[in-house]
């Protein structure tokens, strides 16, 4: 009889991409997973679809659903997460049961009012923000995606693509050093397979790199051509904004020729920052150091006399504009944690009304007043 969580997998794998062992397995994560015995397997998480993943064990890519104890303390698993299955497909039943400890995680403040954070993946080396010559790119999201990068723990690296849109790709580069600092800026074009050596230091053997960026800068291009297959589907942007249409619809895991896991994630043209304080301070790591030398500690570096930063906008070495970019996304973060804040207590309130709940059945049903 076939197991019925045996299925044809949407990770890609190409002859020479390692099937054969859990990629990114490490002596940290086997002495987590030592703690395990009798039916269990340890997976990485390839793809997520609300309760089912599809997860790589050793020598396949099968169906998992989530338990649900995991469901109900909110501890979802994410593409990229090394995972432990209860294993018994005998009974046709694969269940992840708890996540292993994660290195990084790629995160952003969730819509709505809670201040949650929306996990995007987890244990990445290396984050592309993938961005194109034209109207998509913007220096003030870029310095969002920075910060958000950098709160993760991974390392970002900008990718400049569709180069052969433009007469002058060196001006381009240099707009976006005005606020990469030292983050490597690779120019390239994924369409004509121009300039993908420069991606090889990254693209190492079970180095896992995640992809982000808005809609129709060519990221399921990019991997097309770094496959030399079409994997994922593409479509033209539209004429009249440059703006892109969504072909990327989930996240998912790739494995590439050279053995690097590649996570694709569909197009964001706006993050939210969630809990980033610390990225905000490498992403505006000129600021942070300028204020060094302000005259008060706690300058807000608006009006205050001995300003640094001030003077370093007058002496043309920070822009104003990014001096207002710092400002506002500092506004919005202080703004997030308050939402942070004000959902937990609700989410407090909620929880202790559910208990005076229960306690009142209780005291219903062995006849107490």
């Amino acid at each position: 009889m076939n197991d019925p969580f045996e299925a044809e997998s949407s990770l890609h794998s190409s002859g020479n991409g390692r099937m054969d062992a859990v990629l990114g397995w490490n002596e940290d994560l086997e002495l987590s997973f030592s703690a395990y015995k009798g039916p269990y397997l340890a997976g990485r998480v390839a793809s997520r679809h609300k309760t089912v993943c599809e997860i790589l064990i050793p020598g396949a890519v099968v169906k998992a659903g989530i338990s649900g104890t995991l469901q109900r303390i909110g501890k979802q698993p994410v593409v990229g997460d090394f995972v432990v299955l209860l294993n018994r497909p005998e009974l046709g039943s694969r269940i992840v049961v708890n996540i292993l400890p994660r290195k990084t995680c790629l995160s952003r403040g969730a819509p709505g009012d809670g201040g949650r954070e929306q996990l995007i993946a987890a244990n990445i080396d290396t984050i592309f923000i993938v961005t194109s010559a034209g109207k998509d790119l913007n220096l003030r999201r870029l310095e969002r995606y920075l910060t958000v990068v950098y709160s993760s723990g991974a390392s970002p690296v900008i990718l400049l693509n569709k180069i052969d849109l433009t007469d002058n790709p060196t001006r381009l580069l240099e707009k976006i050093k005005s606020v990469a600092g030292d983050v490597p800026v690779i120019l390239l074009s994924a369409l004509s397979k121009t300039g993908l050596d420069s991606l090889s230091p990254y693209l190492r053997l079970e180095k896992t790199v995640a992809l982000i960026g808005s809609s129709g800068v060519g990221k399921s291009t990019l991997i097309n051509a770094l496959y030399d297959e079409t994997v994922q589907k593409t479509a033209d942007i539209r004429e009249d904004d440059e703006k892109g249409r969504h072909t990327t619809t989930v996240r998912q895991m790739f494995v590439l020729p050279s053995g690097a896991i590649l996570i694709d994630n569909p197009g964001i043209r706006e993050i939210q920052l969630g809990d980033s304080a610390d990225g905000l301070e490498k992403a505006f790591s000129d600021i942070v150091h300028a204020a060094h030398n302000c005259r008060f500690k706690d300058c807000t570096h608006r009006d205050e006399p001995g300003c640094a930063v001030f003077q370093a906008v007058k002496d043309g070495l920070i822009s104003e504009e990014r001096l207002d970019s710092y400002h506002r996304l500092t506004e919005e973060l202080i703004f997030q944690s308050k939402k942070s804040e004000i959902g937990l207590k609700r989410l407090e309130k909620e929880k202790y009304k559910k208990i005076s709940v229960a306690a009142k059945k209780l005291r219903e049903f062995v006849g107490k007043p």
